[in-house]
């Protein structure tokens, strides 16, 4: 009688080593159709991007031609120095900066303890609160703008960086509690008593414990406030008058500019945004991974 076949061992365990999963047909199936719409997504977003870029770096003079060429046959930066000297251009990037700053950290002071409050704490109408901080975007700002504006003008803060910050702030609220309360809902609470019963507070807890694991979720939450408050026009606009943020600027130039200039003014709206974006992915995906660990 032979001996019965004994499975290959690997060398650094001694055990067996484990079973090829098998590609059946239907799982090949979905790879391919998960990788196809990754593609497509891909594409639908980094297309326009690329189109608005050729646009922007094309001389003024082959901006009207056509067909006009996909791939660039140079790079030109008048368009782009029209556009910075343009008058006004530069005062109005630098106010967008800072209400996006402003908006940014009011949002989070506010949004945050709100958040955290709806995660960790049971109390009457918790439910209903969630929905009306919800239903707060369902007023468009065409029909608050006229008495908003008025209100402004009232209170002093009319045609300022800090009026257009705190519109801003009003319209990322909402989702700024609604985010990083999903956040806090996802870390247990154990953690948070687990530090005090070992002597912190619960303050103290707080900071120790659950704000490093919730760094990710309020990271998403910045980003998303930065791009509502960069790409607002229309708040900005009625709020603004001889002081605008760079997109209320570029709104009132449209119809006196020329097609490149409108072109390099696309262009700038979109650096800041994907330069935000990236850097704080790096930073966001760091995080993600210490809190894996």
């Amino acid at each position: 009688m032979t001996a019965p076949a004994v499975p290959a061992t690997t060398e650094a365990t001694g055990d067996p080593p484990p079973a090829r999963r098998r590609l059946t047909p239907r799982k090949l199936l979905n790879t391919i159709l998960w990788y196809l719409a990754a593609i497509i997504l891909a594409l639908f977003i980094a297309v326009p991007i690329y189109l608005i870029f050729v646009s922007a770096t094309t001389p003024a003079d082959a901006t009207y031609d056509y067909p006009k060429s996909v791939i660039p046959v140079g790079i030109a930066t008048d368009n782009m120095e029209k556009f910075v000297t343009a008058s006004g251009v530069v005062d109005a990037f630098w106010r967008s900066i800072v209400a996006g700053i402003i908006t940014v950290v009011l949002a989070l002071g506010i949004g945050a303890p709100a958040g955290y409050a709806l995660a960790r704490y049971v109390f009457r109408g918790r439910d209903g609160y969630r929905l009306v901080v919800l239903s707060t975007r369902a007023f468009p700002i065409v029909i608050l703008s006229i008495p908003l504006a008025v209100m402004y003008r009232n209170i002093g803060i009319y045609d300022t960086v800090w009026g257009v910050a705190l519109m801003h702030t009003a319209l990322a609220l909402p989702f700024a509690v609604l985010i990083t309360s999903s956040v806090f809902v996802s870390i247990p609470r154990e953690l948070e008593e687990a530090a005090q019963t070992l002597g912190c507070s619960p303050a103290r807890a707080f900071l120790r414990v659950s704000l490093p694991l919730a760094l990710p979720g309020l990271t998403a939450a910045a980003i998303f406030t930065w791009v509502l408050s960069w790409n607002d026009v229309f708040a900005a606009a009625v709020l603004t008058l001889r002081n605008p943020t760079l997109p209320a600027r570029i709104l009132t130039s449209l119809t006196q500019a020329s097609l490149p200039w409108q072109f390099a003014a696309a262009f700038v709206m979109l650096v800041p945004s994907l330069i935000v974006i990236f850097v704080i992915r790096r930073y966001l995906l760091g995080l993600w991974g210490r809190v894996v660990k």
